[in-house]
């Protein structure tokens, strides 16, 4: 029954958690077969006996014993942890797959017919779709100081005026990637100077973080996305993004499509939350031409870049 209950919960919770965490534990049957048989004969009956005995002053031999339990779940938890393939990490999918293996599993739990089966051909082909979620070419941080780039290799290089472990951990768990937010191969293919730092683009083209406006002098010319502090001088042929944009939309996802670059942001225009309200119009061009603008931006021809 431990085996069931555990295989079953495990199975109901995968698509969530790698939905929210970018991670699936295959081997969470085997952790669970080897502590919860002392979370319920230990830890639990210690942990109420604990409380009942606090008033008298008599606790403290049962704190001991649910340490003793809690220190075996732990070494548990490290050991299976430890094992090869014990983490697998899958990429940022949509809510649309997280959807449909929701409606595979209903189906699946819900249905004595053979009809059910067709809850496990939806939740298969959720985790193909999610698994073919093509990720983003570049992603930039809401406050423009931090842009990661996908290179050549299909990895992310970043380039950063500051510093913030906690961002790109998320960025590198999204991608499904193992390293860590210090390791230096991340910014391996990444040239700076004074003035900002450049990455080349799979496919082509270059991307640039500036950190002062003159670099716009060879930005514009030779680069073909630019994360900037300020706008764009006119006849720039490079596609910008600038940190008045960026409080208004927040973090970017973009991916490369042909000749155009398509934008994901983390607020939309016009988006207005009560816990994340919208900034005032600071001369804003209008949503139609804003789509225009960030659907159609077509960046230099890399051939033409020598």
């Amino acid at each position: 029954m431990l085996v069931l209950a555990s295989t079953v919960a495990g199975f109901a919770t995968t698509p969530y958690a790698a939905f929210h965490f970018h991670r699936v534990t295959p081997y969470g049957v085997l952790a669970n077969l080897a502590a919860m048989p002392v979370v319920s004969a230990l830890v639990m009956p210690a942990g109420m006996l604990g409380l009942l005995a606090m008033p008298f002053g008599l606790d403290g031999i049962f704190w001991r014993l649910m340490d003793v339990g809690i220190n075996w779940m732990i070494v548990v938890s490290q050991w299976v942890a430890a094992l090869p393939g014990a983490i697998g990490r899958v990429p940022a999918f949509g809510t649309a797959p997280l959807l449909v293996a929701t409606l595979g599993m209903i189906v699946l739990g819900l249905f004595s017919t053979p009809l059910r089966w067709a809850g496990a051909v939806a939740m298969a082909g959720a985790a193909v779709w999610a698994l073919a979620t093509p990720q983003p070419d570049i992603l930039v941080s809401a406050n423009g100081r931090h842009v990661a780039v996908r290179g050549e290799d299909g990895l992310l290089q970043v380039m950063q005026v500051g510093k913030d472990a906690f961002l790109l951990k998320e960025w590198l768990a999204a991608d499904a990637d193992a390293r860590m937010a210090v390791d230096p191969s991340l910014s391996e293919h990444v040239s700076c100077d004074e003035a900002g730092c450049v990455s080349a683009l799979r496919g082509g083209g270059l991307v640039t973080l500036a950190d002062r406006p003159d670099a716009f002098d060879d930005d514009c010319t030779q680069a073909a996305f630019i994360v900037a502090p300020g706008a764009a001088p006119e006849g720039c042929a490079a596609f910008v993004v600038d940190r008045a944009r960026l409080r208004r939309s927040g973090a970017l996802a973009v991916r490369r499509r042909g000749a155009a670059f398509v934008i994901e942001a983390q607020k939309p225009d016009g988006t207005d939350r009560p816990w994340s309200p919208a900034p005032p119009d600071e001369g804003a061009p209008t949503s139609e031409a804003t789509a225009s603008r960030w659907r159609d931006a077509t960046p230099p021809d890399p051939q033409g870049e020598d």
